[in-house]
């Protein structure tokens, strides 16, 4: 698997959503939706990440998220 990058289109008014959501999660390592603007971010991240990515539709692609986050993880 490659570490290609995809792009992801945001508005500004949903980055700075989102924005406050990433913020309050690393602050409190609680990650909650507080206002269904955040719910309604996620979501279209979500589409778009379905049109963006293939790996889901395969039969191994349970293994091919463990690889993904194997190399993401923090190394201790």
């Amino acid at each position: 698997m490659s570490n290609d990058h995809l792009s992801l289109r945001l508005t500004h008014s949903e980055a700075l959503v989102l924005f406050e959501l990433l913020s309050r999660y690393s602050e409190s390592d609680r990650l909650q939706v507080e206002d269904q603007a955040e719910q309604r971010v996620l979501w279209n991240m979500c589409c778009s990440l379905e049109s963006e990515l293939s790996e889901p539709l395969l039969p191994d692609y349970k293994a091919l998220l463990q690889a993904a986050r194997d190399r993401i993880r923090d190394k201790v």
